[in-house]
């Protein structure tokens, strides 16, 4: 999200969590528009997600006091010794990992210390892909862990979302590329049908 007219009208739809991306290579990154809608605090009834690719420590430390976040998502190659860091300064934290068939879940073992973990799609430039993963991995997650479940989810996926094996129970869905008119920028409708038939 980086329009302050868009994020608004997002807001209004009550979503738990709204994303921001402070990671500058991404063409969803946050603008200097955003970042003054986020000093005012004007959506302070939604936790906000501060997006963060490899960034310095101290650098994901500021922008969560400024900011006014309730969570940062670390999206890039972050090691367990960079989330105790931001956990000892008080942070909560969301630990992304790139799915492949290849992928590895005891590697998340290692994470024990952030709050969530979030399973996107692989990719070269730390997600934004659009695509999706096979779901079905999922079922050699077994951490207790509530994790959000990320990666080309689309309008057209809910009655597959709806049909997952018990086994595969995300605590939450991140919606992005799929419901944009252009990078940043969502479309209200799609995303208003979409809460309304997920809650359903």
């Amino acid at each position: 999200m980086r329009d302050p007219e868009n994020i608004a009208a997002i807001a209004a739809l009550k979503p738990e969590y709204m994303g921001f991306i402070f990671y500058q290579k991404s063409p969803r990154c946050t603008g200097e528009d955003t970042l003054s809608f986020l000093i005012e605090d004007k959506i302070p009834d939604i936790q906000k997600v501060g997006v963060f690719v490899n960034a310095p420590t101290e650098e994901v430390i500021g922008a969560y006091r400024t900011y006014h976040l309730a969570f940062v998502q670390l999206h890039g190659d972050e090691t367990p010794g960079y989330c105790r860091a931001l956990k000892k300064s008080g942070l909560r934290i969301i630990k992304a990992f790139g799915i492949t068939q290849q992928f590895n879940f005891s590697e998340v073992e290692k994470y024990s210390e952030v709050d969530f973990f979030l399973f996107d799609t692989a990719t070269s430039s730390y997600g934004g892909s659009g695509e999706t993963f096979p779901w079905d991995s999922l079922r050699h997650y077994t951490n207790d862990k509530p994790y959000f479940l990320s990666g080309g989810i689309s309008p057209d996926h809910i009655q597959q979302l709806k049909s997952l094996d018990a086994s595969i129970t995300p605590y939450a869905l991140d919606i992005n590329s799929r419901f944009e008119s252009s990078p940043g920028y969502k479309d209200i409708a799609h995303v208003r049908q979409f809460i309304q038939n997920i809650r359903s």
